[in-house]
C-alpha cells in the first residue's frame, strides 16, 4: 500500500495525465510490468547495453547505483579488467561511457561551455561503441525537472538516440513530468517530448515515480526499487541486543527507575543519551535545518522537565553552499541547542564513508531525514538505516512512504519541525529495529535489485525495434 499525504504530491491517473500531454502521446498503450526470465547460468546468450552514465566521483545515490549495476552485471566490457574474462551473470554485457560532467557536488547543475564540449565527446564515444562493439541498446539516466539537466538530455537524445535500436531511461531522479507541465514554455515542452517520448523501456524506482515515464509515453514501464550491499551483515550478533538494551534503559529512565550496572553496560555505558543521526547532503531541502529546529524543540523540553534522558545530534555530509554552512554554524551555537550541563547538542562530522559511516549508523539510536528535495525519488540512505535497524523519522514526500510498512509511525509532513520533534520523542521508546532490519532483508538487498533490474532490461529482447 502506498501512502500519500493529502495536498502533497498526490498521484494522478494516467488518463488525466495524458489529457495534458501532446496529441502524439495519446495513442500510447498504458504501461505495464512484465517479469522476464533470466538466461540459465552458463548461457552464452548476452544482451549488449551501452551504459551512458557516470560513476563516483562525485558520490551520490545515482552514481553509486550505476557503479553497483556495472559491477553486478560483470563489469565494463569496453575496458575489461586484467585477468580472466568476467562472466555476465545476468546475460547482460555493459559497455560504459563514464559521462561525468562535474567533479564535485557543488558543480552539479552549473551551465558551462566546457561541460557541453565534454558531453558531445561522450556522445561520440557512445556512437563509436555502437559500431565498434555492436551495442544496439542505449541505457541513459535522465535528469530531474531542472533546465541544465534537461538541456543535457536534449543533447544526448538528439545525438545518440538515432543510432540505437532501443532506448532505456532509468529514472533515478523525480519531477520532470510535473516540471514540464508547470515550469516551461510550450516550445521547450514540445522539444523535450520529441527527443524523449516513447522510449522502449522506462525503469522507475517506485509506483509514485511512474509519473515521469508516463508523461513521456514510454512504451513499457518497469518498477525496480534500489538495493545495496548489506552494510551490516552481522546485525543479529552485534547490534540487535544492544538496540533492545538501549531502548529498555531509556524507558526505565523516563519512568524514574534507576538503572543497574548490568543494564548500563548492556546499553553501551551511555544509556541516558539518545543519539540522532542526520546523514545526507547538508542542504535545507534535504531537511538539515528542519532536523536542527526539531532537535532544539526536544532539547528544550527535556531540559525544562529535568529529564534524565538527553539528546545529541550528529550531522554528517558535505555542504553544497558556504552560505548554508555559515547559517548552520550560527544556528547550532544558540542556547536552545545546549543541554542542561551547557554542552553543545549538535556535532558536525563532515563527510563520512567506509568505516566512519558504518560506525555512525551503528551508534545511532534514530535517523532523521525530513527531506523535501525537489528531485527526491528513493532515499537510498533510508535503506541503509534500515539495514542497521535504525528507526527513521522522514517525510511523506513523493515515493518515500512506499519504502515503509503501511502503518510505519515515523512519517511527518514536509517542513514541519514540530511534527519531527514529536516523532523523535516517540522514538525514544518505540520497538522498531528488528522489523526495519527484516524489511531491508526482504526488499532492499543488492541481489534483489540486480535480478529485478536485469529482468526489466531483458524485456527489451521482446520489444520490436523502433
Amino acid at each position: 500500500m502506498v501512502h500519500f499525504q493529502p495536498g502533497i504530491n498526490p498521484p494522478t491517473g494516467l488518463d488525466h495525465r495524458l489529457r495534458h500531454a501532446p496529441e502524439f502521446c495519446r495513442k500510447s498503450d498504458s504501461p505495464h510490468e512484465t517479469n522476464a526470465i533470466l538466461p540459465a547460468p552458463g548461457s552464452t546468450l548476452s544482451m549488449k547495453l551501452l551504459v551512458f552514465a557516470h560513476v563516483p566521483p562525485p558520490h551520490h545515490g545515482q552514481s553509486y547505483m550505476v557503479k553497483l549495476m556495472l559491477d553486478g552485471f560483470g563489469g565494463d566490457h569496453r575496458h575489461p579488467a586484467p585477468g580472466p574474462a568476467r562472466v555476465s551473470p545476468f546475460g547482460i554485457e555493459c559497455y560504459h561511457v563514464d559521462a561525468r560532467l562535474s567533479q564535485r557536488l557543488e558543480h552539479i547543475g552549473d551551465v558551462r561551455v566546457a561541460k557541453l564540449v565534454a558531453l558531445i565527446g561522450y556522445c561520440l564515444q557512445a556512437i563509436w561503441c555502437r559500431y565498434r562493439h555492436g551495442v544496439t541498446n542505449l541505457y541513459y539516466i535522465p535528469g530531474p525537472g531542472k533546465r541544465s539537466a534537461v538541456y543535457r538530455d536534449w543533447v544526448v537524445m538528439l545525438l545518440c538516440r538515432p543510432f540505437f535500436d532501443r532506448v532505456v531511461l532509468h529514472w533515478h531522479a523525480a519531477g520532470m513530468g510535473k516540471w514540464l507541465e508547470r515550469a516551461v514554455q510550450s516550445r521547450a515542452r514540445s522539444f523535450t517530448y520529441e527527443r524523449m517520448r516513447e522510449v522502449d523501456l522506462s525503469v522507475v524506482l517506485s509506483q509514485f515515480n511512474r509519473l515521469d515515464a508516463e508523461k513521456l509515453c514510454a512504451r513499457r514501464v518497469e518498477i525496480v526499487g534500489n538495493g545495496i550491499p548489506d552494510p551490516c551483515p552481522d546485525y543479529a550478533a552485534t547490534l540487535q541486543q544492544k538496540r533492545r538494551a538501549r531502548r529498555d534503559a531509556r524507558a526505565k529512565l523516563l519512568a524514574g527507575t534507576p538503572l543497574s550496572p548490568e543494564t548500563v553496560a548492556a546499553a553501551g555505558g551511555d544509556a541516558e543519551v539518545f543519539r540522532i543521526l542526520y546523514l545526507a547532503h547538508c542542504t535545507r531541502e534535504k531537511g538539515l535545518f528542519d532536523t536542527i529546529e526539531a532537535v532544539a524543540l526536544v532539547n528544550l523540553a527535556l531540559v525544562a522537565s529535568r529529564s534524565p534522558v538527553q539528546i545529541e545530534l550528529t550531522v554528517a555530509g558535505d555542504f553544497m553552499e558556504q552560505a548554508e554552512r555559515r547559517q548552520f554554524d550560527a544556528r547550532i551555537a544558540r542556547p536552545d541547542l545546549q543541554n542542561a550541563a551547557g554542552k553543545p547538542v549538535v556535532t558536525y562530522a563532515g563527510f563520512v564513508s567506509g568505516q566512519s559511516k558504518t560506525r555512525a549508523l551503528a551508534e545511532a539510536d534514530c535517523f532523521c531525514f525530513p527531506t523535501f528535495y525537489y528531485a527526491e525519488s528513493f532515499g537510498l540512505v533510508l535503506a541503509e538505516a534500515m539495514a542497521f535497524g535504525v528507526p527513521s523519522v522522514t517525510t511523506r514526500w513523493r515515493s518515500i512512504p512506499e519504502l515503509y510498512p503501511a502503518d510505519y509511525p515515523g512519517l511527518v509532513d514536509p517542513q514541519s519541525p514540530p511534527q519531527i520533534a514529536a516523532k523523535l520523542r516517540e522514538m525514544l521508546t518505540l520497538d522498531l529495529s528488528d522489523g526495519l532490519r527484516r524489511r531491508f532483508e526482504e526488499r532492499y538487498t543488492l541481489d534483489q535489485h540486480l535480478r529485478a533490474l536485469a529482468n526489466a532490461l531483458r524485456t527489451l529482447e521482446t520489444t520490436p525495434a523502433q
